[in-house]
């Protein structure tokens, strides 16, 4: 399949060109310094571009099968780039046919509210992060409504540890208890899956230790 990864050089997008390069697929990395990608392959395409900037969207979305979004906003938390960007992403996929789309969001949107503990509640979304998870329930509404074939993925918080293939998925908003953590490599390898998989098609899920 050809599919591009919007939010290609980020610390969760890269790992997911590396997984679906190495699945055997061609990739367009679209970021706006794609150049920073270790990955080295005749199967990938770089494309220097910005989410915001509608045109450059649509003309990378030309030709392809299938999309992930794994927008972030680095350091800043009133970046609006997850729904802004992810709105382009949708539009530009309508304009080429390309109905596929896999969303990387976050746990504690939507009904997984109820899976954080106090501490993410309270201190991280609830005061730190509010504009963050702001922006992940607006980019998870576009998505539901846009009319595609797509999977919302909602990851607990990153870690850098090596994949373990040992997470949960697919749980509930009662499920207590959790880590509330997951590997990127954990995560990459799941949003690279769902390309194919269709058993969460138009379903968010949940993924954490």
């Amino acid at each position: 399949m050809k599919i591009i990864i919007f939010g290609a050089t980020g610390s969760v997008g890269s790992k997911v060109v590396d997984t679906l390069l190495a699945d055997g697929h061609d990739v367009t990395a679209f970021a706006r310094h794609p150049e920073r990608l270790d990955t080295d392959s005749p199967a990938l395409s770089r494309v220097a571009g910005d989410a915001l900037d509608a045109a450059q969207v649509s003309a990378a979305m030309a030709g392809q099968d299938a999309v992930v979004v794994a927008l972030g906003a680095g350091n800043s938390i009133t970046s609006r780039i997850r729904s802004r960007g992810t709105l382009n992403v949708i539009r530009a996929m309508h304009d080429h046919g390309v109905r596929r789309l896999i969303c990387q969001s976050t746990l504690g949107a939507g009904d997984s509210w109820a899976n954080l503990d106090v501490f993410w509640k309270t201190v991280m979304f609830g005061f730190l992060l509010k504009q963050v998870h702001r922006e992940h329930e607006l980019q998870e509404q576009l998505v539901q409504a846009s009319g595609l074939d797509w999977t919302i993925v909602r990851p607990a918080a990153f870690t850098d540890d090596p994949a373990t293939g040992q997470y949960k998925t697919g749980f509930g908003p009662m499920v207590r208890g959790l880590k509330l953590k997951i590997p990127r490599a954990d995560l990459a390898g799941f949003l690279s899956r769902q390309v194919t998989d269709l058993t969460y098609l138009h379903r968010p899920v949940a993924i954490s230790t």
